[in-house]
């Protein structure tokens, strides 16, 4: 393997322009929405909203599991009937 050749790197490469820090504002550059506090009541209906979603996912995964069970199951029954 040859040795690697070093170009040297021009100052605009290396260090990125520096931007001054500005007071965040609620409409900042990063885009982010502004923080809005939330009642305990709005917490845990976000919690079971959440929760409903993951259930849902799993029952969807476990149906897909079941179906492939049911294949290897009938496979088995073909194989074993030989």
């Amino acid at each position: 393997m040859p040795p690697r050749k070093t170009v040297p790197a021009s100052p605009q490469q290396t260090l990125p322009a520096a931007a001054p820090r500005s007071a965040p504002t609620a409409t900042s550059s990063t885009g982010r929405k502004p923080w809005i506090k939330k009642t305990p009541v709005e917490v845990v209906l976000e919690q079971i909203g959440k929760q409903e979603e993951k259930v849902a996912g799993m029952r969807e995964e476990l149906q897909r599991e079941e179906r492939e069970l049911a294949k290897l199951q009938q496979a088995r029954k073909v194989l074993e009937g030989e």
